[in-house]
């Protein structure tokens, strides 16, 4: 009798129905509405401003398309923007490895700290990191008459866009890894230790490889981010044409000047490093999961 109960309630579909998440249960009218609605937030937030930006670069045609983006201006705005990143997303990536292998890996005074530090960017606003920087380095800052006796520039020149753009985009790499590297917890390094490894040798055997695909999705965040980076930059740049202007920086000048086609254009290329950086994105978040079901 008790199997045959059991038997009946396994087979009842009403019983394995109502043992299904909510969310499987929604009728189809309302799967169909949310959908919807998703697709109408994509379409307006991302589909529609990507559209616009490309017609708008191709509104005079291919001719002035590419003169916009040969422009002098445009071409130092580029050339400045990827010079910061390969500074500033390196770096941060050094920092943020050695401080998620500290804090996770280890016991010290002031672990949080220094956890309080790499999360202080996300508290501050871009542009009041860019004028803490003008207050310590500028003409009339800090350390400002030293600098000016020695000949060394930072504010509004390249150094000091670099500088900002640091401050904003350390805490990407660190933040991706803390998790990942508490997750793992220290088994493999405490196995490793037994067998004879020490310091550096367990780190790059062990650790390393353990996280080599977080690593690359904090390196991309801290490379969009870095790339993309206005505010901050805006204060310690200094607006300079040719030389000081970043490429979120460029577009805001030529579309102040209303020289929309160009703006749109430079515009457009800034988009196309975005997307690449997306695709480079989408293939770690694939490892990662990929990795993590296979653990």
């Amino acid at each position: 009798m008790a199997e045959s109960a059991v038997t009946a309630v396994t087979a009842d579909p009403r019983s394995s129905a109502a043992r299904k998440p909510r969310h499987l249960t929604e009728s189809g009218p309302v799967r169909v509405l949310l959908i919807g609605l998703a697709l109408l937030l994509i379409a307006v937030i991302l589909l529609l401003p990507l559209i616009t930006v490309i017609s708008q670069a191709f509104a005079k045609g291919w001719s002035t398309y590419m003169e916009s983006l040969k422009d002098p201006d445009a071409l130092a705005a580029l050339r400045l923007t990827l010079l910061t990143a390969v500074i500033a997303v390196p770096l941060n990536t050094l920092f943020g490895l050695a401080a998620a292998w500290a804090i996770t890996k280890f016991k010290f005074r002031g672990k949080q700290f220094l956890i309080t530090l790499i999360d202080l960017p996300f508290a501050v606003s871009p542009v009041i990191s860019g004028l803490i920087y003008v207050l310590l380095f500028g003409a009339q800052g800090l350390l400002g008459p030293w600098l000016q006796e020695h000949n060394i520039s930072i504010i509004f020149a390249a150094p000091g866009i670099v500088l900002a753009t640091m401050f904003v985009t350390f805490p990407f790499v660190a933040r991706e890894l803390l998790p990942l590297m508490e997750e793992q917890g220290v088994q493999d390094e405490e196995a490793a230790v037994t067998l004879g490894a020490r310091g550096f040798r367990v780190f790059f055997r062990v650790t390393l490889p353990n996280v080599k695909w977080g690593l690359l999705y904090g390196m991309i965040l801290c490379n969009a981010r870095a790339m993309g980076e206005f505010g901050a930059v805006s204060v310690v740049s200094g607006h300079i044409r040719g030389e000081t202007n970043t490429l979120p920086l460029h577009i805001e000048i030529l579309y102040n000047e209303y020289h929309f086609t160009a703006a749109f254009a430079v515009a457009s290329l800034l988009m196309l490093l975005a997307v690449v950086t997306l695709i480079v994105k989408s293939v770690a978040e694939r490892r990662i999961h990929r990795n993590m079901r296979g653990s």
